[in-house]
């Protein structure tokens, strides 16, 4: 059974300084998500870091928090039935190259570092993602 909940989006530095955040907002809308907060940061490196804790162990971690802080991001709370599920469909995968067709990913990201989008990957993260950024 479908319920709605909601699901954190960023609009990461490289789309936003290609001045892409209305068509993506409006690819989220078309999708039957709506945008319930949203707002434009630009954080550091150190909140990068405690936002992306989960990789630390990683070997993009570092590279991954760099981009991050590395210009203005928008940050959305999403709305809708299943949207964790949705908005991952909607992104494509990581790697742009790999994205399927229609994607944000694949529309937008430029490489699988530079991928334009974030979204949580669970109901669970994205309370703690959604936490994060808008204190609930």
């Amino acid at each position: 059974m479908s319920k709605i909940e909601q699901t954190l989006s960023i609009i990461k530095p490289d789309a936003v300084e290609r001045n892409l955040q209305d068509q993506i907002k409006q690819e989220f809308t078309n999708k039957g998500f709506e945008i319930i907060k949203e707002k434009k940061i630009h954080i550091s490196k150190e909140e990068a870091e405690r936002f992306y804790k989960v990789h630390e162990t990683k070997p993009f971690y570092n590279d991954l928090c760099s981009y991050l802080s590395s210009g203005p991001i928008i940050v959305m709370t999403l709305q809708r039935e299943n949207a964790v599920v949705e908005n991952r469909k909607l992104m494509g995968a990581t790697n742009p190259v790999d994205a399927e067709e229609g994607t944000l990913r694949k529309k937008y990201g430029i490489s699988i570092d530079k991928n334009s989008v974030h979204g949580s990957d669970s109901p669970e993260n994205a309370k703690i993602e959604l936490d994060f950024f808008f204190n609930h």
